[in-house]
């Protein structure tokens, strides 16, 4: 695997790969992950599972301050101290750096790339390219979305809709529906009643409650315009 991103950065991303990884070390495959090296900020643990892990010389993003690129220079290094035989795949998770190089590490193995298509850019791009005209900035992730998707063997959806986005865009490589699965355990067993006496809340009053990363694509600001029509019907309903 190789990708732009991976923990300490949290995003859904690193949660899916972390997922993948482990479902498929379960089945008996080795799992190997080419990702950027992060800063160690101070208090933060080091990772005791980093053993499958390949850490890139990486350079922070002047616009995106959370992330890091991994330098070309250090890929291509990493890249040519691999030979065919090595692995049997390459599975891209990211359309940055991390495409490129996994094109030409497929290369390099001779082995066949698939790519995960994880992230709807077209639907905010313009958030994080705000110079860029909002229809421009959605022709430019349908273009580059599309040619790299035809760059490489097979493509991942997360789901039906995602696909019928990309078969929409012009993508002809054959598309598979894998679905992100979810660790149950990582949010059982749960206490409501503690939860509740804990933070002085009454077992009678409704509670609504966001669980998530707080970026601009989970879409908040919906929650919050709908909050008040929310409050309108509990009150007409309920009290």
């Amino acid at each position: 695997m190789i990708s732009d991103v991976y923990f300490p950065r949290v995003n859904g991303v690193s949660t899916s790969i972390r997922t993948f990884a482990e479902s498929l070390r379960e089945q008996g495959h080795v799992v190997h992950l080419i990702a950027p090296q992060y800063p160690v900020q101070p208090g933060q643990p080091l990772s005791a599972d980093e053993a499958w892990i390949t850490r890139i010389d990486a350079r922070k993003i002047v616009f995106d301050p959370e992330d890091y690129l991994m330098k070309w220079s250090a890929l291509v290094t990493y890249i040519n101290s691999l030979h065919p035989g090595d692995y049997d795949l390459v599975h891209i998770h990211t359309p940055f750096i991390a495409h490129y190089a996994g094109l030409k590490l497929g290369k390099r193995l001779q082995v066949p790339v698939v790519e995960t298509y994880h992230t709807f850019f077209e639907d905010y791009m313009h958030h994080y390219l705000p110079w860029v005209p909002r229809k421009w900035a959605v022709r430019i992730a349908q273009s580059v979305s599309r040619k790299q998707c035809q760059q490489v063997d097979t493509v991942v959806s997360p789901s039906a809709q995602m696909r019928e986005v990309l078969q929409q865009y012009g993508v002809t490589t054959p598309i598979t529906v894998i679905p992100t699965g979810l660790d149950a355990s990582r949010f059982i067993p749960g206490d409501g009643a503690a939860f509740r006496e804990k933070y002085g809340i009454p077992a009678q009053r409704p509670l609504l409650m966001f669980v998530g990363r707080v970026a601009y694509e989970k879409n908040i600001q919906f929650l919050l315009e709908m909050l008040s029509l929310v409050i309108q019907i509990i009150l007409k309903y309920c009290w």
